[in-house]
Parts: C-alpha cells; structure tokens; sequence
C-alpha cells in the first residue's frame, strides 16, 4: 500500500459568515478591473476583455492575521478588491446564469511587489513573483450571497493607519461577477472552492512595516491585517 513520502500541507479554508469553512481550491484574479486604476498604471481605461492571473491557495492571510513584508522587494502595494467564492463547477458559464455558481463574497487584498511586477512587465516576463508570492492575498470572512445577495454598487475601499487611501464603487467594474465568471470559464473549468479577485479601484500606493490595514466593502464585510 503507498503512502504519502512526506505529510500532505493542511487544506486552505477561510471562515464562513454564520458558520463552517470554504476549502479554498484555486486563487484568480482580474488584472484592470475598474478604469481608475487602469489609468494610474498607464493603462487603457477601454473595455478591453479581461485578463487572469493566479495567486497558490496558501497565499492566503485569514483576517486579522499579521502579514510578513515580503522580500525582494522595496514598493510593496496595497489593491482592496470584491472576492468571489465559487460555490458550484462548470466550464462555458453562460452570464446569464453564472451568478448561480457564486456560493458567496468576501473582502480582500491583493498585495503586489510593485517594483518586482513593473520589471517584469518592461521585460516582458510573468507577473508570478510580483503576484503571488508568500501571504500576498489577505482575505475576509465569506458572506453567503443567499444572505447578502449579489453585490453590484455599493462602497470599496481602504484605509492605512486610519486614513483613506483607496475609494470607488463596485458600479465602476469595467467587467462585472457575472461577465467575469463567464470569461475565466472559457479558459479553464472552475470548480467549487475557487476564489476570484476581481480587480481593484484607484488609489493604489505603498506600504512598510508596521502599517494597519482595513478594506471595507458595504453590504460585504471587511479585511483586517498589519505588515510585520
């Protein structure tokens, strides 16, 4: 009989508003999401198609956590953004029907090297060790979308030590939840227990040692951590 050669890593599961787990599978996220922040990164705020990137499931920083300041890096950026927990499978998700996979929502941050990303962007190489390197992706509890609905406006934002930094509203997504599921399930099947980080507004700046973080979304939750 086989076995393991060495114990498997413990599955990654985020807390449930109300009770239980969500054993989290994959982490994706939307790149240019709101026309702000497209702009401030020297972007075309258009209605381009949207594009994916991946962050590994231990990323994740359960709220309230303490983050690391990552190395290899000396412009660490906060990016608040709506999260959606895919709560049932499939692949060529119509739009007009994918807000049926959503099991629920969260708040979360998608923390970039900034320097890291902005090199390998002039080089033309992946964004992978800019995006998803160790506790980048801090994460709220998830808010049943039976309880809360599917959220389409309402305020996001972020504040460091107290003071806003980020502002916008989820009405200002170029792609929508629906649209977005619908484009990521034509390139790859999505499965209950993904995670999709849909994109962040403007406003987007740096963070050091020390700093207190808070992303809020209304009628959704929010995500607490500190950079250590």
């Amino acid at each position: 009989m086989s076995s393991y050669v060495f114990a498997p890593p413990v599955p990654v599961a985020v807390a449930v508003r109300g009770g239980g787990l969500f054993a989290v599978r994959r982490v994706f996220c939307v790149g240019r999401n709101y026309a702000g922040h497209a702009r401030e990164m020297g972007g075309d705020p258009s209605r381009e198609p949207p594009f994916f990137f991946s962050k590994p499931a231990d990323a994740l920083v359960l709220d309230g956590a303490a983050m690391a300041y990552p190395p290899a890096t000396g412009n660490l950026h906060h990016e608040v953004e709506l999260v959606v927990a895919i709560g049932q499978g499939g692949a060529e998700i119509a739009e007009e029907t994918a807000l049926a996979h959503v099991f629920g929502y969260a708040v979360g941050l998608d923390m970039t090297r900034r320097d890291v990303q902005d090199e390998a962007k002039a080089a033309r190489r992946p964004w992978d060790m800019a995006k998803g390197f160790d506790a980048s992706a801090p994460i709220g509890e998830i808010a049943p979308a039976s309880e809360i609905g599917h959220p389409a406006a309402g305020e996001i934002g972020l504040e460091v030590n107290g003071a806003a930094r980020q502002r916008g509203d989820l009405a200002d997504q170029t792609w929508p939840v629906a649209g977005i599921i619908a484009a990521l399930s034509r390139l790859v099947t999505l499965k209950a227990g993904d995670l999709i980080f849909t994109g962040t507004p403007e406003g987007v700046g740096p963070v050091v040692p020390g700093d207190e973080l808070v992303g809020r979304i209304a009628g959704v939750g929010e995500v607490r951590t500190r950079i250590i």
